[in-house]
């Protein structure tokens, strides 16, 4: 029996025995770099998404604030919309009752006051270039020495008003301005479109010479 066991033994060789060591990975420059250039994409690729979630937040950001601004300028009293420019800008002064308001030596360059009232107003001395007047009411106001260059004076009433020594250069006043009763001494009329009738008028009394343009109110006024 002896003999049969050695026998086998010899015609079967054993296995070896396992080793009980791990497989070393760490050396493996190949397996190094790939885990390596995995570890970077995966960085890049948060990196990317970080991104885009921040240009998303500020898109929106920006939208809500435009919304809000959006629905302040829509709400905002129909009033309030109309401001004027210069020193009175954080007042309104179209279509306001501003009987007595004294606006002299202020630089109202632009100013809205169309459809307003401004009976006994005094701007004397005033920078009112390129202001509107449209349709307003200056019954007896002051625009003495005033800058009125290119100022709207169309369907404004502007009866018994002080025009002494203002300079009108380029002015408006179509439709039916009327300056009837107006003391108009040392006005400027320059390139102002003045009806026939209104003009004939105004030359009965124009008289003097505007002192800051040199000019004679009656040559400015093409009278005859």
């Amino acid at each position: 029996m002896a003999l049969l066991n050695v026998s086998l033994s010899s015609k079967f060789p054993q296995n070896p025995p396992l080793s009980s060591t791990k497989p070393q990975f760490n050396n493996n420059p190949f397996l190094s770099f790939s885990v390596n250039s995995e570890t970077q994409l995966l960085k890049k690729q948060i990196k990317s998404q970080e991104n885009i979630l921040c240009c998303l937040s500020e898109s929106v950001a920006r939208t809500s604030l435009l919304a809000v601004v959006s629905a302040s300028l829509f709400f905002v009293d129909p009033v309030l919309a109309y401001k004027g420019g210069g020193p009175y800008g954080s007042e309104v002064t179209r279509g306001q009752d501003l009987t007595g308001k004294d606006f002299s030596g202020k630089t109202l360059i632009k100013q809205d006051f169309k459809t307003s009232i401004l009976r006994q107003a005094n701007f004397k001395g005033a920078k009112l270039l390129g202001a509107s007047f449209f349709d307003a009411d200056l019954t007896g106001a002051d625009l003495s020495e005033s800058d009125l260059r290119g100022v709207d004076f169309s369907l404004a009433n502007v009866t018994k008003v002080n025009l002494s020594n203002a300079n009108l250069e380029g002015a408006l006043t179509t439709g039916n301005t009327s300056f009837k009763g107006s003391n108009i001494n040392g006005a400027d009329f320059t390139d102002v479109p003045l009806r026939d009738d209104q003009r004939e008028y105004l030359c009965k009394f124009a008289d003097g010479i505007n002192p800051t343009t040199g000019n004679a109110t009656r040559e400015t006024l093409l009278c005859k």
